[in-house]
């Protein structure tokens, strides 16, 4: 771990003063620190200011709208969505990927913004400075080539958030506020298929908060594989959501992660209006394939990863199923 580089930190009060904090120059959003904190002793940026979210007044709330929405700030720790008694009772996909991350200390201080503009990983960029010395660094930070796929056209470090394909499978949407106002777009489109510019906020901007519709007649889950089942982040993650019509699949939508450099939902139109059956889900085997990318960018094989995957997604909805 290199000693960290001097910065400035600053702690607004309001989403006003953080925005204006933010469109500074090198200033960059600091909330529990969980994923930034660690890379930053490795060597991984150097920014100028570090802007603390955590003092902003009613960032971290969780409520029910009047429409029955629920709406939880970006600073709510992922404990605090994980043990809530309404998101457990009624988005369950939501509490189960939170209460996934990491391990307890980590959840009780990690916070929703922070879990879902985590940077992207690979192993060959999250090393000791020396390690990426060695080897030229790579096309994400410092060095010109992409030592996963030596193509140069763009980074294939992947994403691997558990929170992110819970809340795309549950059509929530993220509130985001900067320099030019408030905007909100599904959580889908705060990403993009670059392990180097994964995300899409603007320079200034940051994810104020997250809303959910009510999941009226639907049922949703989120599983996960990962070598230990603490700390680790996924290996592979798939968040699915169901709605039956009797023996027919009258909806469903799935996303995945840690495949990818950007969470991803699979296009699942052909399985709409049918039986799920072990004919189903070898379909949907096949459209998580055709939408993955698994590639050497964990220590864990290609092969390996790619057959967590593949299992996955068919076995969420064989119990959402079973489960009726």
């Amino acid at each position: 771990m290199n000693i960290l580089a001097d910065f400035r930190t600053q702690r607004p009060a309001t989403l006003a003063d953080a925005v204006s904090a933010l469109a500074a120059e090198g200033a960059v959003p600091l909330a529990a620190g969980t994923d930034l904190l660690p890379n930053l002793r490795r060597g991984l940026g150097r920014p100028a200011a570090l802007v603390d979210l955590t003092g902003v007044d009613g960032l971290g709330a969780i409520s029910i709208l009047a429409d029955g929405s629920l709406r939880i700030g970006a600073a709510a720790t992922l404990e605090a969505i994980a043990e809530h008694a309404l998101v457990r009772a009624s988005w369950p996909a939501l509490s189960q990927a939170a209460e996934a991350v990491a391990g307890p200390t980590h959840r009780a201080a990690a916070t929703l913004g922070g879990n879902l503009c985590q940077d992207t990983r690979c192993i060959f960029y999250n090393q000791s400075e020396w390690w990426r010395a060695g080897n030229g660094y790579c096309l994400k930070y410092q060095g010109d080539t992409c030592h996963v796929i030596v193509k140069n056209d763009r980074c294939y470090a992947t994403y691997h958030g558990d929170v992110a394909p819970a809340l795309m499978v549950l059509d929530a949407c993220a509130e985001i506020v900067g320099p030019g106002g408030r905007r909100s777009v599904a959580v889908a489109e705060l990403f993009s298929e670059d392990g180097a510019e994964h995300l899409t906020l603007k320079p200034g901007e940051l994810v104020a908060a997250v809303e959910v519709p009510p999941a009226a007649g639907w049922k949703a889950a989120y599983a996960k594989a990962r070598i230990r089942d603490a700390i680790d982040f996924p290996l592979a993650g798939v968040a699915v959501a169901l709605r039956r019509d009797g023996d027919l699949i009258a909806g469903l939508k799935v996303a995945i992660t840690g495949s990818n450099s950007a969470p991803l939902s699979v296009p699942t139109d052909a399985l709409v209006g049918g039986s799920w059956n072990a004919e189903a889900a070898a379909t949907l085997a096949q459209l998580v394939r055709k939408t993955s990318n698994v590639l050497k960018t964990t220590v864990a094989g290609v092969g390996y990863r790619r057959r967590v995957l593949l299992a996955l997604a068919p076995r969420t909805v064989d119990a959402l199923w079973q489960g009726g």
